[in-house]
């Protein structure tokens, strides 16, 4: 699943296209993906300039003259910018059709993505009011991290991943930042100090960083808007190298499931 880094990546490759593209027409060739799509949605955003293109979390928010589409990838979910007389293929479900003859599509191969049209404040819809703060906003403390571990039992892993508590912490990165800052995966969050609660919150910051320079990290199906794939891949330390050797200390990397999750760490680098 495409994860912070590779929708901030998506982003930006995207701003300098589409602000200030008049939309001509929203079409939709499934009648839903994660959520129902509704008909009615062309008709409220054609017209419309593209004002401003943020995210949150893992959701493109695209600002309209007045309202917002708010897009999730899902898993498996790729937008690019094409020429609007290049036939749709199959699972091509939505297309905004934009001035200059272009579209913007979205194809989706197992449909767990996401489109709403939102008029009223799209920070107040459900599915953003709820959500933690943004790892790489300046204005995160690492009182807050320390203070969050406080109130929780899980292990730290799932809590970092929890969208409620920091957003857009994936599965590869958060298992990448553990490594980083030498803290099993498995460890309830409450048993962290303070120092290594900042520490951690550093490493997470700066794998963010390095996965967003990078061009973030392809697994499978992900692509960014031009259809180069993301090279933080070739910087994994721990991720999917069950088995093989720690790029440290020489130890096998070991996997486990934690929240259902595969987990990568070195016994040995990790306590």
């Amino acid at each position: 699943m495409p994860e912070l880094p590779e929708v901030e990546t998506l982003r930006r490759g995207l701003e300098p296209l589409v602000l200030g593209r008049r939309i001509e027409a929203l079409i939709c060739r499934v009648p839903r993906l994660r959520q129902p799509l509704d008909p009615a949605w062309n008709a409220g955003v054609a017209g419309q300039e593209i004002l401003a293109l943020s995210r949150r979390a893992k959701y493109l928010l695209f600002q309209l003259e007045r309202g917002t589409l708010l897009l999730h990838l899902g898993m498996t979910g790729i937008l690019r910018l094409l020429a609007a007389a290049v036939e749709p293929q199959k699972h091509d479900h939505i297309d905004l059709r934009l001035d200059q003859n272009q579209v913007l599509r979205f194809n989706d191969s197992r449909r767990f993505g996401l489109l709403l049209y939102v008029e009223t404040n799209p920070f107040d819809h459900p599915l953003l009011k709820k959500l933690g703060p943004e790892p790489l906003d300046f204005q995160l403390s690492c009182d807050y991290l320390f203070a969050l571990t406080r109130r929780h039992r899980a292990a730290i892993k799932n809590v970092i991943m929890n969208q409620h508590c920091l957003v857009g912490v994936g599965n590869i990165y958060a298992s990448e930042a553990l490594f980083a800052a030498g803290i099993d995966p498995r460890r309830p969050a409450e048993l962290l100090t303070k120092s290594e609660a900042v520490h951690l919150l550093g490493q997470i910051q700066k794998i963010l960083q390095r996965a967003i320079e990078a061009g973030g990290t392809t697994l499978k199906d992900f692509r960014h808007s031009d259809g180069k794939p993301g090279y933080f891949g070739q910087q994994l330390q721990v991720y999917g190298r069950r088995g093989k050797k720690c790029r440290r200390c020489g130890q096998d990397i070991q996997q486990v499931v934690l929240g259902q999750r595969s987990t990568y760490f070195c016994r040995q680098c990790q306590t």
